[in-house]
């Protein structure tokens, strides 16, 4: 293969496009009833992923089709929209993921990729994990063989328990199987483990369906006029942020992997060019009712080992399927269900790895925001445990910065200040402070702020000069400009004199249009912290330091 791909691009597009075709529609077909959608589901949205995203997209090793997160993000959605019978999950599902792929549309129109980061990769891995766990406990029935109600974790994990006399030995006896020759033949990469124990058990199916184990179905893989409806009591806000939800999983899953790959090998992200490409990708299956589609980590890495070098190993992987669905469809309608559902399981349980948190524990950062999220998919679900995550890592990021830190600075040496309390041998000056707030001045915070600044001031009545340092803030809003403005008022009616140093420039800006008039000329032209305690302001645009006026 390499030698191959050494010589042509086309050549190593085709290998890869070969190689993970046999990976990609298995987990097409399993993800499918994972979303609670027939079979075809999947394969339709394998289409529709690969097809769109090698034509429109960017990443020459994403390979877009259905995902086990977002088919479960899906299938939630479905339970709390009331979706009963397969015709109305088959309704629900589209108006979904089309209203997902014109989000899609509308954010990359807007150019709003770089929203991504709004999303912490703490909140993303313990998503992750705990999402995994929810897939693998519900794809357990399909084991077992047995039937169930419940559909929130542990409520499901509780009648899984109670039922273990009901367990199907048969069933079981397959899914482990399929589980133990999918976790072997990952050791061997160049071997697509999933065709491999899927031909097997397909071969097998016969013996197995005469013991009761339940195999796939028909596959009515057909062009269907798309029929969007309303249903009764149900509001279309409620369509609007499960779509959302959607957009948020599959854009953050795709973002990850694209990003991933690109930087392995030295090439540009386009991602407001992929989140039109996703969109388009997600109206299209949703029209042909589909699952939702993103850029799954298996497959680009599978598609990446496998030495793929354009998009044109998507798009030959597709060729492939289609060939495999129409030669051998009646042989893909026979894969036993528990197979279906150690793929599922075997996908996701790279996830499941509690290593993926080491460095939070390391680095004593995040451990609470990776635990929560975990807590909040098993609590209050797929959907509404993601919203949950985002909006605690969001709260504990105000906490934080609205819990301000105020550093007393030292000189050592000539002109360097530091922190007295890490550098206790630093000099301070009994007629002078020199402070400096450790998070950026903002509405929640600069209240707490000032107030610590005037306790500073408060303990040292000598100390006439004060220097604020705010390098930690890139800009000030108009809560921050006008306690700044009142503590001025104060200090100065004090006998003080303010001066702040090492502006940003939008920050300075901002102070310069408030026109705060107890601030003396040029103190807002400090460049360091030493300059003005000398004195030494800098006035934009002068070809020299001008001594501010004391």
């Amino acid at each position: 293969m390499s030698a191959i791909s050494e010589r042509s691009p086309l050549g190593a597009d085709v290998l890869a496009g070969l190689s993970i075709a046999g990976l990609l529609l298995p987990e097409a077909v399993a993800y499918s009833g994972l979303a609670s959608l027939p079979p075809q589901a999947g394969v339709i949205a394998l289409f529709a992923g690969l097809a769109c995203y090698g034509l429109l997209g960017r990443s020459p090793f994403a390979i877009v089709t259905a995902t086990s997160s977002s088919a479960a993000v899906l299938a939630s959605a479905l339970i709390n929209l009331g979706a009963g019978d397969v015709a109305t999950r088959v309704g629900y599902a589209s108006i979904l993921v089309v209203g997902a792929g014109i989000a899609f549309v509308l954010a990359g129109t807007l150019r709003l990729g770089t929203f991504s980061s709004l999303i912490a990769r703490p909140v993303l891995r313990g998503y992750a994990f705990g999402l995994a766990l929810v897939i693998a406990v519900k794809q357990w029935p399909h084991i077992v063989g047995l039937a169930t109600h419940a559909t929130s974790f542990f409520p499901l994990l509780a009648e899984i328990g109670r039922g273990t006399s009901a367990w199907q030995v048969p069933s079981l006896a397959c899914g482990l199987a399929a589980l133990a020759g999918l976790f072997l033949l990952e050791r061997a990469p160049r071997i697509p483990g999933a065709l491999v124990v899927i031909v097997a058990s397909i071969a097998a199916s016969g013996m197995l369906a005469t013991h009761g184990v339940a195999l796939t179905g028909t596959l009515a893989l057909k062009i269907v006029i798309p029929h969007f409806f309303l249903p009764e009591g149900v509001h279309w806000m409620q369509f609007v942020a499960f779509s959302l939800a959607l957009l948020f999983i599959l854009f953050a899953e795709s973002y990850s992997s694209i990003r991933t790959f690109a930087l392995r090998h030295d090439q540009p992200v386009q991602p407001n060019r992929d989140l039109i490409a996703l969109g388009i990708a997600n109206v299209v299956s949703g029209l042909f009712q589909g699952t939702p589609v993103g850029a799954g980590y298996s497959g680009t890495s599978a598609n990446d080992a496998a030495g793929a070098r354009t998009r044109a190993a998507g798009l030959i992987a597709a060729a492939v399927v289609l060939v495999l669905v129409v030669l051998f469809l009646p042989f893909i309608e026979r894969i036993p269900e528990p197979v279906l559902a150690a793929i599922v399981i075997h996908a996701v349980s790279k996830s499941l790895r509690p290593g993926v948190f080491s460095n939070y524990v390391r680095w004593h950062r995040d451990r609470l925001i990776a635990l929560a999220a975990v807590l909040a998919v098993l609590l209050f679900g797929v959907v509404n445990g993601l919203l949950a995550a985002i909006a605690f890592s969001i709260g504990m990021l105000l906490r934080s910065l609205a819990q301000p830190r105020l550093s007393v600075l030292g000189r050592v040496g000539e002109h360097d200040y530091v922190n007295v309390a890490r550098f206790p041998e630093a000099l301070t000056d009994p007629a002078m402070l020199v402070l400096r707030p450790e998070e950026p001045l903002f509405f929640a915070n600069a209240e707490s702020i000032f107030n610590q600044i005037r306790e500073q001031v408060l303990a040292k009545p000598k100390a006439l000069l004060l220097i604020l340092s705010l390098e930690e803030s890139p800009d000030l809003d108009s809560t921050a400009l006008e306690t700044l403005s009142e503590f001025c008022g104060w200090f100065t009616a004090r006998g003080g004199t303010l001066r702040v140093a090492r502006l940003k420039d939008e920050a300075r800006d901002a102070l310069a249009r408030a026109h705060v008039r107890q601030l003396e000329e040029g103190a807002l032209d400090y460049s360091s912290v030493d300059d003005a305690v000398r004195g030494r302001c800098v006035t934009p645009g002068a070809s020299a330091p001008a001594r501010a006026r004391s």
